[in-house]
């Protein structure tokens, strides 16, 4: 399972836990082609690995990430429109693998988040945050915007929070940025390893097809009325799930008083 490019290092942290680290800490772990390139490659690897049941997406070194790497965007101010809409693209469809993975997905923040940095961690399903943590949607103080990850720092914090981030580019600390929902949980630094471990154990304790299933429902759901076609849905996705062999081992381990076949023995 272990493997490592220039960019991206993937190790087994735990028995069906793989942790994916970004690998530029000499830049803070700023991303250009390359290190999207690796972390789509990582994670549509991950996403079809039936032994993987959570994947951990940190940054090495001090910082997650801080965001775009200015080199990589100073060559895109010179380019085309369409070298910079290929790119984007790339970038677009690489946020996308993360926050579409069928495992739980989990951020080990620790240092700056930054501009694109924020959208790799709201890409994940669950963000641990060590207390010397930052935030910052930082794209406007470049005289571009947050395009791309704009709909993940959306549905994280609400359009009105995801707003001010962005304009103001104000850097928040973690603990704002739970109090906004930006992050579950903040933990000193010595403790942040512990708690990913913690918030990864309760993940273990879950189904796998009944946390994929609940990933592709919650997707579809979006705060609001619920229609007369969101009532069917649900309905028809919970007649469908009950009647899978994990759910049968599922209420026969709770009956039995034991463990499901997929639970850490």
């Amino acid at each position: 399972m272990d493997a490592t490019t220039q960019a991206v290092s993937i190790r087994q942290r735990a028995h069906g836990v793989v942790q994916v680290t970004m690998s530029r800490p000499a830049v803070f772990n700023a991303f250009d082609e390359a290190m999207i390139a690796d972390l789509d490659r990582a994670f549509s690897r991950l996403a079809a690995d039936d032994a993987v049941r959570v994947v951990v997406l940190a940054g090495d070194g001090r910082h997650f990430s801080a965001g775009a790497d200015l080199q990589w965007m100073q060559r895109a101010s010179a380019a085309s429109h369409a070298w910079n809409l290929a790119d984007a693209r790339r970038f677009a469809a690489m946020l996308a693998c993360i926050e579409s993975c069928p495992k739980p997905t989990v951020a080990r923040v620790q240092g700056a988040a930054l501009g694109g940095g924020i959208g790799l961690a709201c890409a994940c399903d669950i963000v641990v945050a060590a207390d010397n943590a930052s935030f910052s949607v930082s794209e406007a103080k470049f005289g571009i915007l947050p395009a791309v990850i704009g709909p993940y720092v959306t549905n994280a914090v609400g359009k009105r929070q995801a707003k001010r981030l962005a304009l103001t580019t104000a850097r928040i600390g973690a603990s704002e940025a739970q109090r906004i929902g930006l992050v579950q949980q903040v933990v000193a630094l010595d403790a942040l390893d512990a708690a990913v471990d913690d918030a990864v154990n309760e993940l273990l304790a879950g189904g796998p097809n009944a946390q994929r299933e609940i990933k592709q429902l919650f997707a579809q759901l979006e705060v609001g009325p619920i229609t007369p076609e969101v009532r069917e849905l649900t309905a028809q996705t919970i007649a469908r799930v009950r009647g899978t062999d994990e759910a049968r081992e599922g209420f026969a381990a709770f009956l039995g008083k034991r463990r499901p076949t997929w639970s850490p023995q």
